[in-house]
């Protein structure tokens, strides 16, 4: 197994770490241990990727379980959030939804033998929930105008890379093969 599976693996192994944190009252600082696992984590995503372009080290293994082991990072985050009232459910919905979308579209895709490989906007996409969801954890008071501009410009640009993913791949749903 080469180096990026393996940060890819760590990201997947560190959830559980990270919501335990984040999720635990009684722990003394967990949300800024969850906040550290987040951004280490985060971090992986951008590694493992990096290092396996730069270095022609993309295999199956890793377009398989990089985009779900962002999908399980953010979406956990999600959940454990709105569990906590931390973010607005519909924000929640809005990403998972999309998420959803675009895997069932890429299994129709795959059916038909096309690859529909991650786009530009979609990696944005992904970076940019990081980051709010880094600025929802800290919850610092001071910085809530932030938080709400991360959260409007994350609807924004998982709508927008949505919409962008289905037209330029709108083929797919052709009915020929």
């Amino acid at each position: 197994m080469n180096l990026p599976n393996r940060l890819t693996l760590m990201r997947i192994i560190m959830i559980p770490f990270f919501v335990f944190f984040l999720m635990t009252s009684f722990f003394p600082f967990g949300k800024w241990i969850a906040f550290g696992l987040f951004i280490a984590a985060s971090l992986t995503d951008f590694l493992d990727g990096y290092i396996a372009r730069k270095n022609n080290l993309v295999t199956d293994f890793g377009k398989f379980a990089d985009p779900l082991a962002d999908k399980l990072l953010v979406c956990s985050a999600l959940i454990c959030l709105l569990s906590l009232s931390k973010i607005n459910v519909y924000i929640v919905l809005i990403i998972i939804a999309r998420d959803f979308i675009i895997s069932g579209f890429r299994l129709v895709a795959a059916g038909k033998g096309i690859v529909i490989a991650a786009d530009w906007s979609g990696k944005v996409k992904t970076a940019l929930q990081m980051v709010m969801i880094l600025f929802v954890i800290a919850d610092i008071p001071f910085l809530s105008i932030v938080t709400i501009i991360l959260e409007i410009a994350v609807v924004i640009l998982t709508v927008s890379s949505l919409l962008e993913c289905l037209i330029k791949n709108r083929n797919v749903l052709s009915e020929k093969k």
